[in-house]
């Protein structure tokens, strides 16, 4: 093999990023022999189209693991965190997911989570410091 170096690249290139991704999805499918895979993304968009929020997750294994659910501040207090949480469930379920999985912070939304069905099965204190992540949970029973 020719000579190899690391490279610090905190913008990496789409390409680069996606030939990583699908790296350890590849694997993951061929060590388990489980390939349905399906991306999870919901935007939600204003009146001119704009993105105003959203949920990016994915559904592998039988379970639907979000990575981020957002919404802008000007349209918080409206229910489209739970709808869009609960969109992408539904989705999951249609697809025989057996539950979710979700991790957040102590200054994030534990409380909007807890309230949606989902319980904590893990903690990382001092993740930041002063602060806890948490590993939430949900079956769709």
């Amino acid at each position: 093999m020719t000579k190899m170096q690391i490279e610090f690249v905190p913008f990496i290139d789409e390409g680069a990023r996606r030939f990583i991704v699908d790296g350890v999805d590849n694997y993951n499918i061929a060590a388990t022999g489980l390939p349905d895979y399906y991306p999870v993304n919901f935007a939600l968009r204003g009146e001119c189209g704009d993105v105003l929020g959203g949920l990016l997750a994915q559904l592998w294994g039988g379970w639907l693991h979000v990575s981020y659910l957002w919404v802008a501040e000007a349209a918080r207090g409206a229910g489209h965190g739970s709808r869009l949480l609960g969109d992408a469930e539904a989705y999951a379920r249609a697809r025989r997911a057996v539950g979710a999985t979700l991790e957040t912070h102590s200054f994030q939304a534990r409380p909007f989570y807890e309230r949606l069905g989902y319980e904590v099965f893990g903690t990382l204190e001092g993740y930041p410091r002063g602060h806890a992540k948490f590993f939430l949970k949900k079956a769709f029973v």
